[in-house]
């Protein structure tokens, strides 16, 4: 889809939050008569008050907000009449500017259901460790069409949600990767396949390479579906020993099997488990899911001529962000870690495969989003000691460990007092772990689920679970 002449062209911006905001900063910018639609603000119009006028019958192009799903009534009628629908992705992608080098800025884009941020972040740090001006931008903070406006940034570490990728038509990255598909948002997608084909939507017209999860075939999959630039190649990342082809682990050493010149007969060291000692959870251990976040930033620099070297100091020089994994306090010999980042099923399973069996006082639950909860359930019932639940989707949880952990103690938090709820979770989390070993039990936030039905935001989760650990220590 080419981009329309904004010049006095009308642009309905659909959602006016942070990315809704940059897309009508930039569309006005470019001469674009932009009409802001939310239904969430007074002094712009809602979609019924737009439905009700001619106002789209007149609209050369929507931009909508990542929160919209395809069957939300402004979207369909945008359909009916035939109105042009994009990502605010896809506004960044047609306006994006000329860096020094005289070409726009190469895109190195990142989606899956878990690992997003931290592996952008890793690929950040890789690339300034190289040299380069860059910035880690879309789903993780900075819009992407703000930062693919700025012509001082090299190039742009872009991560990208499965609501991004839905409208976004043209998008060409540099090297693209799919960390993971597991079920997630399936009441905004409707389907699995419909939320992986979403995903798969970052590897159509890659350039350079499509890095997939070679534990993960859904991503393989994927990658052999997408319609990519020639000469493009498929590079998987493991964390087993990497076969030609691939990005692994050797030992305690990461190694590159995919790019290497010598890549048929040797391996090129791109770092060791040393280097992600920062990301080590409470036992010293890295664990895996990091290292395959390491390997598939890594893999995504390679794409983009970063040298090894950069890698290893890149992953050295990386600090993760809060609310992963995050100890908060040792109280009276019991370990409170701050997963709160944790918003799924495959998100929790791998924040419980981090600790030891039977070790895990279990703090989970909030906004499901249409998620069940029986495999997760079943492979990581040796992790749990006891459950605590919170939020307001607590049944699919309580039934799943009803059929697969029927001998694991499980409390529930009620979720009429919002202020009150970790609180709670955390003394009840306090009268399963007691009586354990000192230094063998962690109480473990990781939710499973979204966190819009009691807060804020994850984080916002987070930080009132480390309050209510600090208050706990501090009572004795």
């Amino acid at each position: 889809m080419a981009l329309p002449d904004l010049e006095g062209a009308r642009v309905v911006v659909a959602g006016m939050g942070v990315s809704g905001r940059a897309a009508a900063e930039v569309l006005a910018s470019r001469g674009a008569r932009v009409v802001p639609v939310d239904d969430a603000a007074d002094d712009v119009l809602s979609t019924d008050e737009l439905l009700a006028g001619d106002v789209l019958d007149r609209t050369d192009l929507v931009v909508a907000s990542p929160g919209l799903a395809p069957r939300h009534p402004l979207l369909r009628a945008a359909a009916e009449r035939a109105v042009p629908v994009w990502s605010e992705v896809e506004l960044a992608w047609q306006v994006r500017v000329a860096a020094a080098g005289g070409a726009p800025a190469p895109w190195l884009a990142v989606t899956g259901t878990n690992g997003k941020t931290t592996t952008v972040g890793m690929l950040e740090s890789i690339l300034q460790a190289a040299g380069r001006t860059t910035a880690a931008v879309g789903n993780v903070g900075t819009p992407v069409v703000l930062a693919a406006t700025d012509p001082s940034l090299d190039v742009l570490a872009v991560e990208l949600s499965s609501f991004q990728l839905h409208h976004t038509w043209s998008m060409s990255a540099q090297a693209a990767a799919v960390l993971n598909v597991a079920p997630d948002h399936l009441d905004w997608h409707g389907t699995l396949d419909a939320y992986a084909a979403a995903k798969g939507r970052i590897y159509e017209r890659a350039q350079v390479a499509c890095v997939y999860n070679v534990a993960d075939p859904v991503t393989e999959h994927l990658v052999r579906e997408a319609d990519v630039v020639d000469g493009c190649v498929a590079v998987g990342f493991t964390t087993g020993t990497p076969s030609v082809g691939q990005v692994g682990l050797v030992e305690d050493v990461l190694v590159d099997r995919g790019f290497a010149r010598l890549r048929h007969t040797h391996a090129a060291e791109l770092g060791t488990l040393a280097d992600l000692h920062r990301l080590a959870g409470p036992d010293g251990a890295v664990p895996p899911h990091v290292v395959a976040d390491a390997l598939a930033a890594g893999a995504l620099a390679l794409a983009h001529g970063i040298e090894p070297q950069a890698v290893r100091d890149g992953l050295r020089a990386y600090a993760p962000g809060a609310h992963r994994i995050a100890p908060v306090a040792v109280v009276d010999g019991v370990a409170y870690v701050d997963d709160s980042k944790a918003t799924n099923a495959h998100a929790a399973a791998a924040s419980l495969a981090s600790f030891a069996p039977g070790s895990v006082v279990w703090v989970a639950g909030g906004l499901a989003k249409g998620a069940t909860f029986d495999e997760l359930v079943a492979s990581r019932r040796d992790r749990l000691r006891g459950v605590v639940l919170i939020g307001a989707d607590r049944a699919p949880l309580r039934d799943a460990l009803a059929r697969h952990a029927p001998d694991v103690p499980v409390v529930e938090v009620e979720p009429g007092d919002t202020g009150a709820v970790m609180t709670l979770a955390v003394h009840e989390a306090r009268r399963l772990a007691s009586g354990a070993t000192p230094d063998a039990v962690t109480v473990l936030l990781a939710p499973a689920c979204a966190s819009m039905d009691q807060f804020a935001s994850y984080a916002e989760r987070g930080d009132r679970f480390a309050d209510a650990v600090r208050a706990l220590r501090e009572e004795g």
